[in-house]
């Protein structure tokens, strides 16, 4: 169970190699978790994020996890939630692609809009099932501001991520009430592996500075949090702005 400052006990990592995701465990662990369950496809990059949150004292297990086979989403979460409670699940995979490269190939496209939204759905679905019926827990869902509004230079990702966001909220709502927390997390440009080589966007950050973001909207139960906090009003802005004013901008 989560203490009285909403940190959890156990967590559950979709995505467990994620730099966003990791960072965050790392701070949760530190706080008070205990039990950590990291999910991906086994790599040797798996074992070691669990070697290094072994380090800090945590009781780390790993589980062989596919975004894109959601037919095996209800048998491999269910095992993991068989152990015992979990606490918090953190949805924190995702993939960026390549938009000049993916608008020349579609499947390519495809493969993001699948593992964004579609794989996020059915993992999303199964784990907040799993979350009401043990009647607690918080389920984070990694979006982005990419998803607020459709740019030229990455709308394919974009729009994933819009429909996660979209979804996640309308999940929040079917869930109130039920004791269990779903709470959106709307990052701007992270400095990670995943941006590595691309021109930085202004208010850029980092996956600790998201990680301390997550570890307050917890403590706050919020159901949406920017990061940074700034990007609130930008968005709010850029949202209503013409779209031919839109087109212009060097975005």
């Amino acid at each position: 169970m989560k203490d009285a400052f909403g940190i959890p006990q156990s967590l559950l990592v979709l995505g467990g190699t994620s730099e966003i995701a990791l960072a965050t465990a790392r701070r949760l662990v530190v706080r008070r978790a205990r039990t950590v369950w990291l999910a991906g496809r086994p790599s040797p990059a798996l074992e070691s994020a669990a070697t290094q949150l072994r380090s800090l004292g945590a009781e780390v297990h790993t589980v062989a996890f596919d975004a894109l086979d959601p037919e095996s989403h209800e048998t491999v979460l269910g095992k993991v939630f068989a152990e015992g409670d979990i606490d918090m699940v953190l949805l924190a995979f995702g993939i960026l692609g390549d938009q000049a490269h993916d608008e020349r190939q579609p499947v390519a496209a495809v493969r993001v809009a699948q593992t964004n939204y579609t794989g996020a759905v059915s993992a999303g679905l199964v784990s907040a099932r799993a979350l009401q019926t043990q009647g607690h827990g918080s389920l984070v869902v990694l979006s982005s501001v990419a998803g607020e509004r459709a740019r030229r230079a990455d709308f394919i990702y974009g729009s994933s991520k819009a429909g996660l966001d979209v979804f996640a909220q309308g999940l929040g709502d079917a869930l109130h009430g039920t004791g269990v927390h779903v709470m959106v997390v709307r990052p701007g440009f992270v400095r990670s592996r995943m941006t590595a080589g691309l021109e930085e966007a202004p208010l850029a950050t980092t996956p600790e500075a998201v990680a301390t973001a997550i570890e307050l909207g917890l403590r706050r139960r919020s159901e949406t949090v920017w990061v940074p906090g700034a990007l609130r009003v930008v968005m709010a802005a850029v949202r209503h702005l013409p779209r031919a004013v839109f087109r212009l901008l060097p975005l």
